[in-house]
């Protein structure tokens, strides 16, 4: 992990350069800044995790620096110092959230000291933030239901996976859990307090992926009328998830390589790197080394985000997981609509165990929802599951066994669109693809017919 970042404000140059000089030595990064216009740039341009200001600068004061991090940083601690001291200033840079306040000739040591426990502070925070978090996400990360040797061997290797700080791929059928996965590697690495931010890379426009992930300065483009930090940046110190990462377009993935070789990024109409501490989890429902030989994805970026390989198998493959998963799903679904989870009998049981789930986890997940809300008895039965007796999958009929695959695929997208009322971003999601891949086939569609 890296050191603290210190931003460090002072418009007296020699100040400025010892005092940074002697943090450095104690182990923190140091940013100096001679004043406050300079000191909101940087503030724009990079994560700190402390703010260390004189209240009196040639350009404004410290407490215009405090507003201006609770505005940019608000995650960053703050420490006034100042020659001036009075009981009026101190109380109120306390009020503007400074952690403390130190009046000069300042000890070094002192400011060490002082710097060191409101980092404790900000960690300590961050902590508890994300104990909330997790309280509040137990109920979904306990989906995770490894019942089936397949999985079991999987899980086994989870925690050395997340205990790494290698780059992870997970590959699998859509519904499979590819972000549950991600968030249980994440909440058991060394990067829990840190934040968990997610990106469909397949639901955002071509032409707004990159201000979307590496944000923009004012100015860039028209509309752009502030800086913004992208998502790699709100990642900082934790984990990014990345789904459906094949979509990335070709011209995009020369820029995402060079991010993950160097560890910095430019924000969008900016000459200036940022450097950012983030963990790379890429997922996509697609063979990305299939992609690599067409050509459509890059070999290079292949190999640096597949450091470490996960392959989540589709629910018809790990069938003794569909009983505890069913119960699961129902238990948590019943709580969150303030109901007694009903029981499922022996032919529901058989039925759900029965049926191919073309949809996984989510398709399972998906019926019991929809029975739940239509079903008011103590107990769920075969005939209110409302699946396939056939145990063909949605879009198939039993006449069509001698069709090729290309045509089943094809007919099942066109049904979910008329279903969806043509509605392209909703096809997308109820088919489990990235917008940019049902643009692609539906041209194909056309080109064909």
């Amino acid at each position: 992990m890296r050191a603290a970042r210190i931003l460090f404000v002072e418009d007296d140059a020699s100040l400025r350069l010892t005092q940074s000089l002697y943090l450095e030595q104690e182990g923190f990064g140091v940013v100096p800044a001679a004043g406050r216009r300079e000191a909101r740039r940087m503030l724009e341009d990079a994560a700190f995790d402390a703010v260390v200001t004189d209240l009196r600068l040639g350009d404004g004061d410290g407490l215009e620096v405090l507003a201006d991090v609770r505005e940019v940083r608000p995650e960053a601690e703050t420490i006034v110092i100042t020659g001036y001291g009075s009981v009026e200033s101190a109380v109120e840079a306390m009020k503007r959230g400074a952690y403390d306040y130190l009046t000069k000739p300042v000890d070094p040591e002192d400011l060490v000291r002082v710097l060191r426990k409101a980092l404790e502070r900000r960690r300590l925070r961050r902590q508890v933030d994300h104990l909330a978090r997790r309280f509040a996400e137990e109920a979904g990360l306990n989906r995770i239901v490894a019942q089936s040797p397949v999985m079991r061997r999987l899980m086994e290797r989870m925690e050395d996976v997340a205990a790494s700080e290698a780059p992870v791929l997970i590959q699998g059928e859509s519904g499979t859990g590819k972000e549950l996965m991600a968030k249980w590697i994440h909440e058991r690495s060394r990067r829990a307090a840190g934040p968990f931010v997610a990106l469909n890379c397949g639901a955002v426009p071509e032409n707004l992926l990159e201000t979307e992930l590496f944000g923009h300065v004012r100015g860039a483009f028209t509309g752009a009328h502030q800086n913004k930090r992208g998502l790699w940046e709100a990642a900082d110190g934790g984990t990014l998830f990345l789904d459906e990462v094949g979509e990335i377009p070709p011209a995009f993935q020369v820029k995402l390589l060079r991010t993950l070789q160097e560890g910095t990024l430019r924000r969008v109409g900016s000459v200036k790197e940022i450097q950012v501490d983030v963990r790379i989890i890429a997922a996509s429902n697609q063979d990305i080394e299939a992609l690599v030989r067409e050509g459509r994805f890059r070999k290079d970026l292949y190999y640096r985000i597949n450091v470490v390989p996960i392959h989540l198998p589709p629910l018809r493959e790990r069938p003794e997981d569909v009983e505890p998963l069913a119960d699961s799903i129902l238990e948590r679904l019943s709580r969150r609509m303030g109901r007694k989870a009903p029981r499922l009998t022996e032919a529901a049981r058989r039925r759900l165990s029965h049926y191919p789930w073309p949809g996984n986890v989510r398709e399972l997940e998906n019926t019991l929802e929809r029975v739940l809300i239509f079903t008011k008895k103590d107990r769920i039965d075969a005939e209110d599951l409302h699946l396939q007796t056939s145990g063909t999958a949605p879009g198939c009929e039993e006449d069509d066994w001698n069709v090729p695959l290309k045509e089943v695929e094809r007919r099942h997208i066109l049904r979910v669109l008329a279903r969806c009322g043509h509605n392209k971003t909703r096809a997308a999601a109820v088919l489990g693809i990235g917008t940019n891949t049902l643009w692609r086939k539906l041209k194909k569609y056309q080109r064909e017919s």
